[in-house]
């Protein structure tokens, strides 16, 4: 019961992006279209599960161990800064129109704070490894939603006539916030879990 109420949490409750307000800059720059914001999503998630495993392991084996957890912040950025070399790597061979499409924002999820937030969460909750995984899973499931429902509704939007006033970046935010306010519909949903 535990594992699912991280799991319902992670994804509604306190989604990264709606709730925690991690992962800003993607969620605004990659939204415009629903296949990049898949394929972020998928990135994302690839380099959210894979950094929380290596950070987790870091943070136990050798940073706790030697008392050196005032490094845990730049261990973890260079960690999560080679996962991501590792991802443009491999998508730049598999996928060259999904590495085009991703642009300047692949990059850019070596900066994307969701991923360290998540990798620094998981030890101040004390999750044990499995733990740590399943919350970086559904956390990653909870960003890639709202990055597609949020791409999804601003491709329909494009195709509407708003105010000049409105048009971009202000429509945006205001769409964002809605989301938000949907999303927090869930919030009482994590005392069943408890």
């Amino acid at each position: 019961m535990e594992i699912i109420g991280i799991i319902i949490v992670a994804i509604f409750v306190n989604n990264v992006v709606l709730a925690q307000f991690l992962g800003i800059c993607p969620f605004l720059g990659v939204s415009k279209k629903v296949d990049t914001a898949i394929g972020m999503g998928l990135a994302v998630t690839f380099v959210m599960t894979i950094a929380t495993i290596v950070t987790f392991l870091l943070q136990k084996g050798i940073l706790e161990a030697f008392g050196l957890e005032y490094l845990q912040t730049i261990t973890f950025i260079l960690v999560i800064a080679a996962l991501v070399q590792m991802v443009e790597i491999i998508l730049k061979k598999i996928s060259p129109s999904l590495y085009q499409a991703l642009g300047v924002f692949l990059p850019l999820i070596t900066t994307n704070c969701a991923i360290l937030g998540v990798a620094i969460l998981v030890t101040q909750k004390n999750y044990n490894l499995l733990e740590s995984v399943i919350y970086a899973i559904a956390t990653s499931i909870g960003f890639a939603l709202a990055l597609i429902i949020f791409s999804g509704i601003r491709e329909q939007l494009a195709l509407t006539k708003v105010p000049k006033a409105m048009k971009g970046i202000p429509l945006a935010l205001i769409t964002a916030g809605i989301m938000a306010m949907a999303f927090m519909g869930f919030s009482g949903i994590d005392q069943v879990f408890k």
